[in-house]
């Protein structure tokens, strides 16, 4: 939730020009992610538990693509987007090892 959070205050820098462009498709990735964790153990299966968290990883890693892109435009600082990353790094490794308690 922390990675959104810090998301969110990022792309409000962005030029107005992106609100409907990158800074709201990072915005949808970076809620996604979470929402669909929660999701997922709303479910009554782990297969869809499992499911729910491939879902999520899938926009986790869309969330890291596009925090480069916003680098490479210049959106975000060579500071924040590091920052960014280190953080959508650490949650990966979180929810990998979720992924892998669960394969038993």
């Amino acid at each position: 939730m922390m990675l959104v959070k810090c998301i969110y205050m990022q792309t409000r820098g962005f030029p107005k020009e992106e609100v409907y462009g990158l800074a709201g498709q990072l915005r949808r990735a970076a809620v996604s992610f979470p929402s669909n964790i929660a999701e997922g153990q709303g479910r009554l299966s782990k297969k869809e538990f499992k499911h729910f968290l491939s879902l999520a990883r899938g926009s986790l890693l869309e969330v890291e693509t596009q925090i480069l892109i916003a680098a490479d435009l210049n959106y975000l600082s060579e500071q924040n987007a590091h920052d960014l990353e280190i953080q959508t790094q650490e949650v990966l490794r979180i929810l990998n090892a979720l992924m892998d308690s669960l394969a038993c």
